[in-house]
């Protein structure tokens, strides 16, 4: 068991192996709860808890895949490509939307900051939490935030944003394609744009440029709002 957990291969195995249960049970359980990204996560998080192996140990032999985060993102740039005629169309809306949906979670962070009598460094953990990983760790190590709770935290954005979109879209009345793509990407960055993609490829697009955008918007935000709880 020492060797294996050693090796530089555990945390690779261990995440690919709870992924591939989590598509299994996806395509025979087919329920919005069911989410692939969730089940691995309970694996990998109860073998780790079963194991009393250590975050750090897990985190290491998993680098090569956290690699990948970057240029899986950059990737989600070609849908958006194939529809670029419709952010030419809706300029002004989808510009519009995006940043309402920023500035919400800002404000939304900063309020429970407040309530719940959050230190500086644990709100600066926080604010990044609706975008996508690769930008929130550097976001939140570069202003001092805690990067392990960051990556929590956007995790649990990202699942619980998948797991409700479309009953939060049903619930809301919204059937335009752009108008959904743009909610679930600023509100659940790269984990909804999977959820987004599975109902089109409009929807796919518009999350994808959701991601963008809101990085975009939430580093400006975050150094604004950093300054509100010192």
């Amino acid at each position: 068991m020492t060797f294996f957990i050693n090796s530089v291969y555990f945390g690779m195995v261990l995440t690919f192996v709870a992924y591939e249960i989590g598509l299994f049970c996806k395509k025979k359980i087919r329920l919005a709860i069911v989410n692939p990204v969730v089940i691995a996560s309970l694996i990998v998080g109860a073998v780790l808890v079963l194991g009393k192996i250590d975050y750090e140990t897990y985190s290491e032999s998993v680098q090569y895949i956290t690699y990948f985060l970057t240029p899986a993102t950059v990737c989600l740039a070609i849908p958006l490509y194939r529809q670029i005629h419709l952010l030419k169309k809706y300029p002004l809306a989808i510009m519009g939307g995006v940043f309402s949906g920023v500035l919400t979670a800002m404000v939304s962070i900063y309020f429970i900051a407040l309530i719940f009598g959050l230190t500086h460094e644990q709100y600066i953990t926080l604010l990044p939490k609706s975008i996508t990983t690769a930008i929130g760790m550097g976001i939140s190590e570069k202003m001092g935030g805690i990067v392990t709770l960051t990556v929590v935290a956007i995790s649990v954005t990202g699942i619980t944003g998948t797991l409700s979109a479309e009953f939060m879209l049903k619930l809301f009345r919204i059937k335009n394609p752009v108008a959904k793509g743009l909610a679930i990407g600023t509100c659940s960055h790269a984990l909804g744009t999977t959820k987004a993609m599975e109902m089109g490829e409009v929807e796919g697009a518009m999350s994808s440029l959701a991601i963008v955008l809101t990085g975009i918007l939430t580093v400006i935000g975050v150094s604004i709002f950093a300054n509100f709880i010192g």
